[in-house]
């Protein structure tokens, strides 16, 4: 396109697109439009408009329709000086939105203006944007969503074979603070399955050992470990600092004992479990799901559970369930998609299937039903029979 028919055809657009200037622009966000910042996201990186949605125009007509749903909402669309947001709020007309106006001047003019900004980008160093550049460039994830991930607090329960590939995933992806509780030693036997622990650390205790494979793979990454066993006396103190609980425990008074303080601090609890062949997740929160008591009221009799040293477990078998705990934790903390809530995903490893299941919440649970008080810790031991 030539310079007379690229002038031509901003001159067309301004006639047909409202423009606003930028205090008429905060107004309107005032009053409820969204803010859409359509410039590349090294460009935003360095400051937008306080609460604007970072959709690059490259990423507009694809994802837009998902960010900005209803289409009736007012939209004012920004670039750095107006011209590049003119052909975007064209093409937010063509997708059906009844209300776009362009900022006139682009951010520039609405910095100039003495309006409030921020750094999307701001709690992430240049380090930390180039191991993460393969999130920044997803929508639902960029610099903001990277920040989350960043300031979010997860808890650990267990660094065995769940809790091993659940860490070095979510470490990876940039949690801010993992958090692992386990009183345990590193045994010949976990290696078969627990990949946070090496040969060289067999007596070592598994949350030093968890410790330091954590920090070799991202120095980014808080590491707060509890070598505890985790009980009644230490569940408020240790649960209520995190904001998502991922229990891997291998038995049921651990597991009863999570459900409930998770309840009771109103944490999501990101549950799995795994036994030979096969393996379960779901995640349990209070007001969103039912809870863990729901799905099992009363404990296997003591005669019919095993522990994996009696039963044996397929050493790749809690990866697989270890990441769909990693996955519906950052799914939580992004605030995106669909997490397993009221759903319980059944892996059969021998016949390679997935089964989903609809959990009912038990409208009488003592412990998640509505307006129910906590009625307090158990003897959770006494409880399950061991």
């Amino acid at each position: 396109m030539s310079d007379n028919a690229g002038k031509e055809l901003v001159a067309r657009l301004r006639e047909s697109v409202r423009e606003v200037g930028p205090r008429e622009a905060a107004d309107a966000a005032e009053g409820g439009a969204v803010l859409v910042d359509v410039r590349e996201r090294e460009e935003y990186a360095a400051g937008t408009a306080t609460g604007a949605l970072g959709l690059p125009k490259g990423y507009l007509e694809v994802w837009a329709e998902s960010k900005i749903p209803d289409k009736k909402r007012p939209v004012v669309v920004f670039c750095q000086t107006g011209v590049r947001s003119l052909f975007a709020a064209e093409a937010l007309g063509r997708l059906g939105y009844k209300d776009v106006r362009n900022l006139a001047g682009g951010y520039r003019g609405w910095a100039e203006a003495g309006l409030p900004t921020e750094l999307p980008g701001g709690p992430l160093s240049d380090a930390e944007q180039r191991r993460y550049a393969r999130h920044l460039v997803i929508p639902e994830v960029g610099l903001e969503g990277q920040a989350k991930l960043k300031n979010a607090r997860v808890l650990l329960v267990g660094a065995g074979g769940l809790g091993s590939p659940a860490a070095l995933y979510l470490a990876s992806a940039g949690i801010g603070t993992l958090g692992i509780v386990d009183f345990d030693t590193v045994d010949e036997s976990n290696l078969q399955r627990q990949v946070l622990h090496s040969p060289s650390r067999v007596g070592q205790k598994k949350v030093d050992s968890a410790r330091r494979t954590i920090e070799d793979l991202n120095p980014f990454v808080n590491v707060e470990t509890f070598d505890v066993r985790l009980d009644s006396s230490n569940a408020d103190e240790i649960i209520e600092a995190f904001d998502v609980v991922v229990d891997g425990a291998d038995n049921f008074p651990t597991r009863y004992l999570v459900n409930d303080a998770c309840v009771k601090h109103d944490k999501p609890n990101v549950h799995g479990s795994v036994f030979r062949f096969e393996g379960q997740a779901s995640v349990f929160q209070r007001g969103k799901s039912p809870c863990y008591r729901c799905l099992y009221p009363e404990p296997p009799p003591p005669h019919m559970t095993q522990s994996c040293a009696e039963a044996g477990v397929l050493g790749v078998l809690p990866g697989i369930i270890g990441l769909l705990q990693a996955i519906e934790t950052i799914k939580l903390t992004l605030d995106i998609g669909e997490p397993l809530f009221g759903k319980l995903v059944l892996y059969d490893a021998l016949a390679t299937s997935f089964r989903t299941l609809k959990i009912r919440r038990n409208e009488n649970c003592s412990y998640c039903a509505d307006g129910a008080e906590f009625p307090g810790y158990i003897d959770y031991a006494g409880f399950c029979g061991h």
